[in-house]
């Protein structure tokens, strides 16, 4: 199971399963040793440039969705091993965004699913 509702900031927790960080650049402010996290897999983050797009109001949710899903392409190997881990267990999408709803990891979190969908044909 993928699990997108946590941020960097919370706690972690057994139910978590492996946390696994997917931002460009470690978080400020955020201690590696207190943040528990079993993977940081930079290149499923979501670019610079993007990024800021979307913070400052100059693109739309539905933009921003189609050049993350864009950004994916050539990264298929990665989502292909996050899907096997969570068919065997929890995982944890993390970086800093609190709401799941308009945070790449969910835009991921779906791309993950597809995969695991594709893989039980």
């Amino acid at each position: 199971m993928i699990k997108i509702t946590k941020s960097v900031y919370d706690k972690p927790e057994e139910s978590d399963g492996e946390r696994v960080l997917v931002m460009r650049i470690w978080p400020r402010g955020v201690s590696r040793e207190k943040m528990k996290i079993d993977a940081w897999v930079k290149e499923l983050g979501t670019e610079k440039d993007l990024i800021k797009k979307w913070k400052k109001g100059k693109i739309s949710w539905k933009e921003f969705a189609d050049d993350y899903k864009k950004s994916l392409r050539g990264k298929e190997g990665l989502l292909k091993e996050l899907a096997e881990k969570s068919a065997k267990g929890n995982i944890t999408l993390l970086c800093t965004d609190k709401d799941p709803a308009t945070c790449h990891r969910s835009l991921l979190a779906n791309e993950i699913e597809k995969i695991q969908l594709e893989n039980k044909r």
